[in-house]
């Protein structure tokens, strides 16, 4: 096993590990496009990134991925069919969100009720939510791994998968695991098109 592919590096995080996950996936989409439209101070992007992906942890649909010494991580949602994830429906009434995202809430939930419009919902499956490495180690074959990882049980389990890319540069990782193109980019006002996807198990 080489150093650029470690596959066997990938374990499920804990409880001990929340902080380590949220520092990771804070630091890998700091840049992201859609990360700076979505919260366009960056004084700011740190603690609301970090909020907003501890909301993911706290789902009881969460799975969350470790990869390498804490440099990628990856949080999956494991759906039944009919359910949608709540990250998508920010249109419910929440003040404590409210209060933490301020004037950045309209973008959010504007995104959130665009993405829920394209989510499949008729089966049960896995949606990857968010993988990221950090800086100086995207390249080196750590989402790939995630990815691996992943994908493999779910084709043990007979589950499809569905994800929503945020870069071309990260929609064609996943076309190399399988996954294609669910219809049209989704575009929200002036922001980056992000492309839902859909992987059938093998």
């Amino acid at each position: 096993m080489t150093r650029d592919t470690p596959y066997a590096l990938v374990r499920q995080a804990n409880v001990a590990d929340r902080q380590a996950v949220l520092d990771v996936l804070t630091e890998a989409f700091m840049d992201d496009p859609l990360v700076c439209w979505l919260f366009p101070a960056s004084g700011g992007r740190g603690r609301l990134q970090s909020y907003f992906y501890g909301h993911l942890l706290d789902q009881g649909a969460a799975e969350a991925y470790l990869v390498g010494r804490g440099e990628g991580a990856s949080v999956w949602l494991a759906l039944a069919g009919g359910q949608a994830p709540t990250e998508e429906r920010p249109d419910a009434p929440n003040e404590d969100q409210n209060s933490i995202f301020g004037e950045n809430g309209p973008r959010l939930r504007a995104l959130g009720l665009a993405l829920a419009e394209r989510h499949p919902r008729r089966e049960p499956h896995l949606y990857l939510s968010c993988m990221g490495v950090v800086g100086g180690r995207q390249g080196a074959g750590l989402g790939s791994a995630m990815l691996r990882h992943r994908l493999a049980r779910a084709d043990a389990d007979g589950l499809a998968a569905y994800l929503e890319a945020s870069s071309p540069r990260s929609r064609a990782l996943y076309l190399r695991y399988g996954f294609e193109d669910l219809g049209e980019p989704v575009h929200v006002a002036d922001g980056p098109p992000l492309w839902p996807m859909w992987r059938q198990p093998r």
